[in-house]
């Protein structure tokens, strides 16, 4: 019985996509498949071509070091083992077009599969916890954003959750008691949006002119200072970090939220 070792240096299910797909052309052909994966050093490429040689073997392989390649075709030739790099010639053909070197680093398309994956629990995470709704899940939230009433609580929550960060939004409202999930929320996490009261005023102005609204005491200069007042004194007595985003583009905003997370939640991904 013909065995095809599928190996790689990232987990091997491409790879076995590959040999499963050919192997369908064959029929009830007696063939086996044997999965080896995160092959990422000399010691275990030698291993597998060692396995291979013990019967009537070939290899399938998508190792994207140029030495662990190298190395399987010497390793097989010496062995006398049929190997086949199902990725080296494709990664060179398109270097040359592209006159760029590959990275040559193992498991980036899974990586970025997962990335995705984040990208879109996060979205819907956001969407369900916009302007406080659900706020018994905040322990879920990587950030918090806090703020009065058009301070870009919500387009700097979705930029954020459209990066893979999973972000909620609360509003703060004079004279409403905060929810207690909140008030359990690592201080850390929680960052309130400020912004200059005259800006406020204009973009509460816009919205009454659109929506159905009551323009008093919503776009008061007085009022709209005491709620600014409100969110400052929160901040002082729980910790919470703040940003002033008064002239600033929700990319530029999303950038400060994110140095001030903590350590643990610095994550490579950036806006």
């Amino acid at each position: 019985m013909l065995t095809v070792f599928v190996v790689s240096d990232a987990s091997g299910e491409t790879v076995e996509q590959v040999a499963r797909a050919a192997l369908v052309q064959f029929g009830d052909a007696e063939v086996r498949l044997r999965r080896r994966g995160q092959v990422r050093t000399e010691e275990q490429v030698r291993a597998v071509v060692r396995e291979a040689a013990e019967g009537d073997s070939i290899i399938l392989h998508t190792l994207v070091a140029n030495e662990l390649r190298r190395l399987m075709l010497a390793e097989s030739r010496l062995r006398g083992v049929d190997s086949l790099d199902a990725i080296g010639p494709v990664l060179e053909r398109i270097a040359v077009h592209l006159k760029v070197t590959p990275h040559g680093k193992p498991g980036l398309l899974r990586q970025l599969a997962e990335a995705k994956l984040r990208e879109i629990e996060a979205v819907a995470f956001a969407f369900h916890h916009d302007d406080g709704q659900n706020v018994e899940e905040l322990d879920r939230a990587e950030v918090v954003v806090v703020g009065a009433s058009r301070t870009m609580k919500t387009p700097t929550m979705l930029y954020l959750a459209y990066r893979g960060w999973f972000a909620a939004n609360v509003p703060l409202i004079l004279e409403t008691p905060l929810p207690v999930p909140l008030l359990s929320a690592r201080p850390e996490r929680v960052v309130c949006l400020m912004m200059d009261a005259r800006r406020l005023r204009e973009l509460r102005r816009i919205r009454v002119s659109g929506e159905a609204i009551p323009a008093e005491p919503y776009t008061s200069l007085e009022y709209i200072g005491k709620e600014l007042l409100h969110s400052r004194r929160l901040c002082v007595e729980h910790g919470w970090r703040s940003v002033d985003v008064s002239g600033k583009s929700v990319e530029e905003v999303s950038r400060e939220i994110i140095a001030l997370l903590p350590g643990d939640d610095a994550r490579s991904a950036s806006p």
